[in-house]
């Protein structure tokens, strides 16, 4: 079968759908994943991958919509605002895609189009096609509630392709752990496309002393300052190896003894020899450390940050803190806290048990 991937132009959206698109390609289908900006970068998968936002601004966006609706957008960067904020700016983003999923589905004729939560054009594309539309979670929130709040704010480009409404999925793909969030849909294990980079040789395996990975967003935006700067700052009264990975200019001007940076690295191999992740609340980090079974430390931030790190802090497996309460001892804590390691276990195990993407293969082509 012919398959259309359609994804939003960014990097922490597309490259969770690629290990199912790859599953796909090797199982003899076609497979073509839409997207554009960063998300291009999941051509190094060795996939064919189709331009639907040339000059893609992901911040153009929220300064134009931003403005006039400021009760939206004060919770939005306070980590308040749900699938409001979600709503608000995918719903704007994929009016923007509506046009060229569709024309691109219907030069390519997929017999199937498998589409994220935040890309409500591939189910305009399915339906205007008249194809089964599949969609795959690829964060912590439900779904079938991103789908309503962008599909609400979609009125015109649903009209010039002659739909009054999105009909249902004929599948939906759950990927969080039902003991950290619950989504509807077939169980499938997160996995994600990590990009280039390399892993060198000494994180491989576990330091003299525990190592604390810390991370930050592929993505920026206001009221985002992200965890290195307060983690730089407690550092040398950690007894740990921190590692900084791609540090911002001002994290790494002036480094304590035990602190050592790299750049994009697959971090998904560097796990395994570490202690503990800290991040910046999203949700690829989440599922990153949650199948490694590490305590993690996510900052509540901006967008979905506060609701992943807080769900986390609910299920016992990590901390939820605002980057300003990073202290020495938090730190500590994700080293030495036991409950912490052993529920962060708990919840990789619940991971591994649930079937992998090519799993569900022969399910999504028996949709056809």
């Amino acid at each position: 079968m012919r398959v259309l991937v359609v994804s939003a132009p960014l990097v922490g959206h597309v490259f969770p759908l690629v290990p199912l698109a790859v599953a796909l390609r090797d199982a003899g289908h076609d497979v073509l994943l839409a997207t554009g900006g960063g998300g291009l970068a999941a051509a190094g998968a060795d996939l064919p991958v189709h331009d639907i936002a040339p000059g893609f601004d992901f911040g153009r966006i929220a300064r134009r919509l931003f403005p006039r609706h400021p009760l939206i957008a004060r919770a939005e960067l306070a980590g308040t605002a749900g699938t409001r904020g979600a709503g608000l700016l995918f719903g704007a983003l994929n009016d923007q895609l509506t046009d060229p999923v569709v024309t691109v589905a219907t030069d390519w004729q997929p017999d199937l189009v498998l589409h994220e939560p935040f890309a409500v054009a591939g189910a305009v594309a399915a339906a205007r096609l008249g194809v089964p539309a599949v969609r795959q979670e690829n964060s912590l929130f439900d779904g079938r509630e991103l789908v309503r709040a962008s599909a609400a704010r979609l009125g015109p480009a649903l009209r010039r392709h002659g739909l009054t409404g999105l009909p249902p999925p004929a599948a939906a793909l759950a990927v969080a752990p039902p003991s950290v969030a619950r989504q509807d849909g077939w169980p499938m294990r997160y996995d994600s496309y990590v990009g280039g980079g390399q892993l060198p040789a000494w994180l491989r395996t576990p330091g003299e002393r525990p190592r604390i990975l810390v991370t930050r967003s592929t993505l920026t935006g206001p009221g985002d300052r992200g965890p290195m700067p307060a983690v730089v700052a407690a550092a040398a009264e950690v007894d740990a190896e921190i590692v900084l990975v791609r540090p911002d200019e001002r994290s790494a001007r002036s480094l304590p003894g035990n602190v050592r940076v790299v750049d994009w690295i697959p971090l998904d191999a560097a796990l395994p020899s570490s202690a503990a992740l800290v991040h910046h609340g999203g949700a690829g980090s989440i599922f990153g450390a949650l199948a490694a079974g590490l305590p993690q430390l996510a900052t509540t931030g901006p967008g979905d940050r506060r609701h992943n790190a807080e769900l986390v802090a609910r299920r016992g497996a990590g901390l939820a803190l605002r980057p300003r309460d990073i202290t020495a001892r938090a730190l500590t804590q994700l080293l030495t806290d036991e409950r912490l390691r052993a529920a962060a276990g708990q919840v990789s195990q619940e991971i591994a048990a649930m079937p992998p993407p090519a799993d569900l293969v022969a399910r999504l082509a028996a949709l056809v």
